[in-house]
């Protein structure tokens, strides 16, 4: 497999490896009710902070439970001012540090930096990710090239899924000689073998129980390609279906069983050209969706088995059209909320939600390390509104904004808010002066384009023609009047990015002794720290018949003596035990099956 090299790589290898663990820090809880400093018991999270600290952060409790992680990183344009700012130890990334990144051309290394930062934080991802999850990463073509090979080094090739082409501006944004309409959506497993992907509803269209003339109108399970999926190719699929043919209802449906019922009669998939055709379900599907099956017998004399779902629904397409999600709708959704446009090229929620409803179910956790706007929170909460789901959000945002931005958008989602008033806005605008009159017949088809785009989005009660305005060529929409939008419900927490667990080869002091304790446990056994045991409270818990005692006191010394092994209650094969001394000599741990760890020596590191 060919692999990327650049400027550094060696450097960030294990970089994700190096990097401190800090604990996290609830600042505030959030729900219906309000803003409070009690902690609510939620599972959401915003995160403030470094997002490779923070992800580090994720280790103990959620290594390899996350179903589905959505990113949206620093496409490199050269015109977004990010910043390098890992402190990786090495005097050629050291010049890097704090420097904003350049423009191609202008920054030599500007390709080199984006690596490096993007590297060390997909290992942290890659980990965090279920065995049966998926991560789905927006960008443009600076890097996706690029992006493409360290996500093959690091996931695996086989584990690529799609590149999804998403039409993002519909006139297109002009880049040299051509107008780009689209981004790209890399999408990778953690086991390409575990995933199973949810098909989609298609929009506007639904099962109709009859035509216009009174026949039978319903997508069966009946696989109409009998060459390609028979009995001999695929044997799991052939097997009978029990109706009750003789009690239909008044739309003429009769009820259908996986398993015999006294009455009811044995149905079969029907023999095409002399092949017996098979079911598009194996009998296990069949049996968890039994309870919206049903059959007809149509004019024919054959009996049809089908499902009584309304939607129809289909396997995800690679090129995404839908209008609701470009970013002249993400815009709007920013100063809906917000009374004003807060970034550039926003993604919608409906973007988000259209992954989620291919990755998810209804109880999957759901992550996003470069969470800006609070899009992807935003989505999982207009999902658990719809379908009743109880999927969770993590959101990571770096910047100062991730209170008064982040979290602000996700409280006024979960509240309620009034979406903006109507007023005019800017859709097209560029300034025409006698060095680019020449490309003024493009200038005007780019704003005729823009119109027609707006127009269709259904944003804007009206949509002007393109004009000319103190010498820029205009166009001017106005803002269609919503009413209020409700609440989706919900809650969250809001944390910072706390101390390091471990300075040096020293314990942190300023770090509780309850974070430690659930930091060791996870490294013993990659298992979350249960409640703590209030008879044998140095006891960190059990798993395999082995049983974790941290023997710690922040002002005295803890020393493994006879003394504290009577005050051991709970059986098990063998005993690891973490105190600062060991008093008990060899033969005494082997003869009780103990195994001692010094603090903070044999902490083992992330």
């Amino acid at each position: 497999m060919p692999t990327l090299n650049w400027i550094g790589k060696d450097k960030v290898l294990n970089h994700h490896l190096e990097t401190p663990f800090h604990v996290l820090e609830r600042k505030y809880s959030f729900d219906e009710r309000g803003q409070r400093d009690e902690d609510n018991g939620s599972e959401n999270m915003i995160i403030h902070g470094d997002n490779l600290l923070a992800l580090k952060s994720l280790l103990p409790k959620y290594e390899g439970r996350i179903k589905c992680i959505y990113i949206d990183p620093p496409y490199n344009t050269g015109n977004e001012n990010w910043v390098y700012n890992d402190n990786v130890n090495d005097p050629q990334i050291q010049r890097w540090l704090h420097q904003v990144v350049g423009k191609e051309g202008e920054d030599l290394s500007r390709h080199d930096k984006w690596l490096c930062m993007m590297y060390p934080r997909l290992k942290l991802l890659q980990r965090l990710l279920a065995d049966d999850g998926a991560i789905f990463i927006s960008i443009d073509d600076n890097e996706q090239a690029n992006l493409k090979l360290i996500c093959d080094e690091i996931f695996g090739s086989r584990n690529y899924i799609e590149r999804i082409t998403v039409i993002v501006k519909t006139e297109g944004r002009r880049y040299g000689q051509f107008a780009k309409t689209h981004e790209n959506i890399l999408v990778y497993a953690k086991n390409l073998e575990l995933i199973c992907f949810n098909e989609v509803e298609i929009e506007g269209k639904e099962y109709q129980y009859f035509d216009e003339n009174g026949g039978f109108n319903l997508k069966g399970l009946r696989n109409r390609n009998v060459r390609a999926f028979n009995e001999t190719n695929r044997p799991n699929l052939r097997y009978p279906f029990f109706v009750n043919i003789n009690n239909p209802d008044k739309n003429g449906l009769c009820s259908v069983s996986v398993y015999p019922i006294d009455g009811y009669i044995e149905v079969w998939a029907q023999e095409v050209n002399g092949l017996k055709s098979v079911w598009r379900w194996g009998k296990d599907t069949s049996q968890l969706n039994s309870s919206s099956l049903c059959a007809y017998r149509g004019n024919d004399g054959i009996i049809r088995i089908f499902q009584k779902e309304r939607k129809l629904t289909e396997i995800p397409k690679t090129v995404w059209i839908d209008k609701s999600y470009t970013s002249i709708f993400g815009t709007k959704e920013q100063k809906d909320i917000f009374g004003k446009s807060i970034f550039e090229f926003p993604k919608p929620s409906k973007l988000i939600e259209r992954i989620l409803e291919i990755a998810t179910d209804k109880n999957s956790i759901v992550l996003d390390s470069f969470a800006g706007s609070g899009t992807t929170a935003h989505a999982v909460l207009n999902m658990n509104k719809r379908d009743g789901g109880r999927r969770k959000f993590i959101c990571i945002e770096m910047m100062d904004y991730a209170d008064s931005i982040t979290a602000e958008r996700v409280k006024r989602v979960i509240k309620g808010y009034k979406a903006a008033d109507d007023k005019e806005e800017i859709i097209y605008d560029a300034e025409l002066k006698p060095s680019n009159l020449a490309d003024a017949p493009q200038m005007l088809a780019d704003a005729k384009a823009a119109r027609e785009e707006a127009k269709a989005s259904g944003v804007y009660t009206s949509v002007s023609a393109p004009k000319l305005v103190a010498n820029r060529l205009q166009v001017v929409g106005k803002i269609k009047a919503t009413q209020a939008i409700v609440g989706t419900g919900g809650d969250f927490s809001y944390y910072e990015l706390g101390a390091p667990l471990l300075i040096g080869d020293k314990l942190n002091e300023a770090v509780s002794e309850e974070k430690i304790r659930a930091y060791v446990y996870y490294m013993e056994t990659r298992q979350a720290l249960p409640p703590r045991s209030e008879a044998e409270p140095m006891l960190l818990g059990v798993q395999h018949n082995a049983a974790y005692y941290f023997y710690y006191a922040r002002d005295a010394r803890t020393v493994l003596n006879r003394e504290f092994l009577h005050t051991i209650k709970t059986k098990a094969q063998v005993y690891v035990i973490y105190a600062d001394v060991c008093a008990l000599a060899e033969k005494e741990l082997q003869k009780y099956r103990i195994t001692f760890k010094k603090i903070p020596r044999d902490i083992a590191k992330l």
